[in-house]
């Protein structure tokens, strides 16, 4: 036990603890080496970092979702620091760690090459080896401009510095509220290595980098914008051990198999023509298949639950986004406005406003409530080049969006009505692995919301009790709400494990209000009151929802969302005319058939039928005319021979109307 004079208390892991002043964080995690870093008080701090009293401190292992990041995070610096040990000319950007990896922007004379990235990697990895020490120092805004007068793209975030995080992606990591920190690379002998502006925390030491590999380069613009240069980004991936780092990259190779855009085009079901745009698909026939079951089945489910087919227009007049505050607040996200008869004009990127005044055509009783509206409105966002993804990002597409106008008691049951609606699509869709992010507001940024505090706690709360009621796991989301209210958002798990964000549900008390819309409603005492409004889109668009299934099934749809649901194969030409007769009754029974006709040996018709993943084969050949039968044959390869011709119709009915998969 320390005297009292020189020693100090802190809290680790809830356990009270006396040590000695000047006591660091990695002594009290000494013997663990998979903590690499510590949350102390609350905030996230290198293991170097020296305790206070009354200090609470939280061990932050590798393989957390803290660690993680952390460990992503130094091997960029590790990666930024091998780019400039072999182009000095380098110039940098932004290195923050993502999603299972990291990135950093370089600004370079020539795009890096294949041969590059290999060369980076192998000078990674000495330094890895050499046990680089991470050490932060603290510094004014003037003397990190003078230190880093070499470095143009640092001199802009410092400029920027509390709002860099707004504008440009990652920013977060160099600068931010406060004071500036410069991370510093040191050897062994305490010389310097190299340096970067960063807020931390870090690794020990470049050593206890586990494992890592660089990904692919890709050109990136300066913050997003693509007005600004045009910048190298490397991509790569870190883990905590050798497995992890395997799986991950197996998981890679699965997602490249799945890929909707690759598999988009081999089952001809949409293309991206540079004629259009980006970010504007265009369906095929097959694609419009799946598009338009899906669209039938949703529009058939919504009107089930009790909510009202509506339609509005794709323009309409500036001033009504001004009303909604989607201009003062979503402007960067609309395409600019459309001179008509002298007046401006804007492409829609919402449907709510045009409900609302659906809504406020006439005057409504307490008896109308809920008032549930729906439309597929086809909005059009204008995102930046850069996050343009086929059909999972796009600029054009149609939202299954719905609007329930209730009074603030119906609120909670309105939303727990959508949440199992929303749950009960996905799995009759095949997704039934499920999560929920609470989306709230970010207090530090009050400029970037509407409405009052109290209001939002309210809301906040409501989505808060129906979401854990659901006994979902629930994620926080600190500051991600839209700007007008609080959101549940349904995260569901494809089959190779990724996530994918779905349904949102919105608590919106600000459009209803007399400085928006003055939506009303006539209350039980003849008062005038003012509704609740909450958003709804299912699916959250139709083509992203199109390219999470195309992944999801590798385009191996079930029967009842697949364009052709069956392909008749005649061994030869003389059965053709039986195997028609067995496809006009299939058609009869509004199953999607095609008969091969084509000159292809019957095995390579089979094949074809397989690469295009059409769920059933129907094969014809003598023994099945004479026994007035077929043979039934599956994707997977297994086939049954001699099957009646009323029993394989039966079971390709029964799938589909199960909505099975095969």
């Amino acid at each position: 036990m320390p005297d009292s004079s020189t020693g100090i208390s802190v809290s680790v892991q809830s356990e009270d603890r006396s040590v000695d002043t000047g006591t660091k964080a990695w002594q009290l995690f000494a013997d663990d080496p998979e903590v690499i870093a510590a949350r102390i008080a609350g905030e996230l701090r290198d293991l170097a970092t020296e305790l206070s009293d009354g200090d609470t401190v939280e061990p932050v292992a590798i393989d957390s979702p803290d660690g993680l990041d952390i460990l992503r995070h130094s091997t960029a610096h590790v990666m930024a620091q091998a780019v400039q040990d072999l182009f000095p000319e380098a110039k940098l950007g932004i290195g923050p760690p993502i999603t299972d990896g990291f990135y950093y922007d370089f600004d370079v004379p020539e795009p890096f090459t294949p041969d590059d990235l290999v060369a980076i990697e192998s000078r990674m990895r000495k330094i890895v080896k050499e046990g680089q020490k991470f050490d932060r120092r603290e510094i004014s805004d003037d003397a990190a401009r003078e230190e880093l007068a070499d470095e143009p793209y640092k001199l802009e975030l410092i400029g920027l510095k509390s709002t860099a995080s707004d504008a440009a992606e990652g920013a977060s990591v160099e600068v931010g509220d406060g004071g500036l920190s410069i991370y510093e690379n040191l050897k062994r002998d305490g010389s310097l290595a190299w340096k970067d502006l960063c807020r931390g925390p870090h690794l020990p030491t470049t050593k206890r980098i586990p494992t890592f590999s660089l990904m692919r380069s890709a050109a990136a613009y300066w913050r997003g914008d693509e007005k600004n240069k045009q910048l190298q980004r490397i991509y790569g991936t870190a883990w905590p051990s050798k497995e992890d780092l395997e799986a991950y990259l197996h998981r890679i190779e699965e997602a490249q198999r799945r890929d909707h855009r690759r598999l988009g085009q081999e089952l001809d079901l949409y293309s991206f023509p540079d004629e259009v745009g980006s970010g504007l698909p265009v369906f095929h026939p097959r694609g419009g298949v799946i598009k338009r079951e899906m669209e039938d089945y949703v529009r058939r489910r919504h009107i089930e639950e009790g909510f009202e087919y509506v339609g509005t227009p794709h323009i309409a007049k500036e001033e009504l986004f001004h009303t909604s505050g989607h201009l003062p607040y979503y402007g960067e996200a609309m395409y600019p406005p459309l001179d008509v008869d002298g007046m401006d004009y804007r492409l829609k990127a919402m449907n709510c406003p045009m409900h609302n005044l659906i809504y406020r055509s006439r005057l409504r009783s307490y008896r109308e409530l809920p008032l549930r509206l729906f439309e597929f409105g086809h909005v059009y966002r204008h995102e930046k080049s850069g996050v343009v993804h086929g059909l999972t990002r796009v600029r054009g597409f149609a939202q299954d969006d719905s609007h329930s106008y209730v009074t603030p008691e119906q609120a909670p049951g309105e939303i727990q009505h959508l949440l199992d609606f929303c749950l009960s699509l996905f799995r009759d869709f095949g997704l039934d692995d499920f999560y929920l992010e609470l989306s709230t507001r970010d207090d530090s940024k009050p400029d970037k919301f509407i409405g009052s505090e109290e209001d939002w706690a309210v809301a906040t709360q409501v989505l808060a009790d129906v979401a854990t009621a659901s006994g979902l796991e629930l994620v926080p989301d600190p500051g991600g709400a839209a700007y007008y209210g609080p959101k549940i958002s349904v995260q569901a798990r494809d089959a190779i494990g990724r996530t994918w964000q779905m349904s949102t549900i919105q608590y919106d008390f600000n459009q209803p209000s007399p400085e928006r819309f003055a939506l009303e409603y006539v209350a039980a005492d003849g008062s005038r009151q003012q509704p609740v409004m909450i958003h709804s889109a299912k699916f959250g668009s139709i083509e992203r929802f199109i390219g999470v299934l195309v992944e999801h099934y590798a385009g191996a749809f079930p029967p009842w969302l697949a364009p052709v649901q069956v392909v008749g194969i005649p061994v030869a030409e003389r059965h053709s005319d039986y195997l028609d007769e067995v496809a006009r009754t299939l058609k009869a029974r509004g199953i999607r058939v095609e008969v091969d006709h084509s000159d292809e040996r019957m095995q390579k018709k089979i094949r074809n039928a397989q690469t295009q993943k059409v769920p059933f084969m129907v094969i014809v050949g003598d023994q099945d005319i004479e026994a007035g039968a077929v043979s039934f044959r599956y994707r997977s390869g297994d086939q049954d021979n001699g099957v009646p011709v009323d029993d394989a119709i039966a079971r390709i009915v029964e799938a589909i109307e199960t909505r099975a998969q095969v």
